[in-house]
């Protein structure tokens, strides 16, 4: 497998024009867990985004399939920009909302994957802005995962996400791109040129928007087929570059 090479330095990136970091959460800044819930978050990690935040005047946001409220169950009160839920709900560092607030899917679709879940004993986690069932537990139970969201979704106009032993269903339209085209057309962001950091599929669209406007992909571990121009090797390393 073709290795990308390193990123320059984020001293050397903010050299020449300020930027803008986007950045997952699961599998980037934190190690994946067997569950959602039993990730292992440093007790600092709010404080040094906060920090690296007020380096890049403000030009930082989280960037997660996570919803808000699940992020800060496990970071405490968020003070920089974000994105939850693959881009639905967007805000500045302000609380202020960027775009429509999103609505979320039907009581018939959660009902309908709840049953599911169930049945085939996956975990479904349940999230303001959709809903992801999960087979880390349960690996062989991929396809039917996958094929029974994707019928989910095209019986109720949603939109479908894949992971790292997940699939998630969201409001079309909903995905890490459209958050950093929404960051981005922001007057704090708007003249800088935006890095995306993420480990995942989802993340992919995240590369792409930012190499649309000017800057590039940063992607955690490897994978065969990415957008990304560099990689970092893992968690540690990413918050290596980053200095938190």
């Amino acid at each position: 497998m073709f290795r990308l090479p390193e990123p320059p330095k984020l001293s050397v990136l903010k050299r020449d024009r300020p930027i803008a970091l986007f950045l997952d959460f699961d599998g980037t800044l934190v190690e994946l867990a067997a569950t959602p819930d039993a990730i292992d978050v440093p007790h600092d990690m709010r404080a040094k985004l906060r920090a690296l935040s007020q380096v890049l005047k403000g030009r930082l946001a989280l960037v997660s399939g996570r919803s808000i409220a699940d992020l800060e169950t496990h970071l405490g009160h968020l003070n920089v920009a974000v994105a939850g839920s693959h881009g639905a709900d967007c805000r500045l560092a302000s609380g202020q909302a960027l775009g429509e607030i999103p609505q979320g899917i039907s009581a018939e679709a959660r009902a309908s994957l709840n049953k599911f879940s169930q049945k085939e004993g996956l975990d479904l986690e349940e999230k303001s802005h959709g809903a992801a069932l999960h087979f880390r537990s349960q690996p062989g139970k991929e396809r039917v995962a996958h094929d029974f969201a994707s019928a989910l979704a095209d019986n109720h106009g949603l939109a479908v996400k894949t992971g790292k032993c997940v699939v998630e269903l969201v409001e079309s339209g909903a995905d890490k791109g459209a958050a950093v085209n929404a960051f981005m057309n922001d007057r704090l962001f708007a003249d800088a040129a935006p890095w995306f950091i993420g480990d995942d599929i989802t993340d992919e669209d995240g590369f792409r928007a930012c190499q649309d406007r000017g800057g590039g992909g940063i992607l955690v571990g490897e994978r065969e087929e990415t957008r990304a121009g560099h990689a970092l090797a893992d968690v540690t390393a990413v918050r290596q570059w980053l200095g938190i």
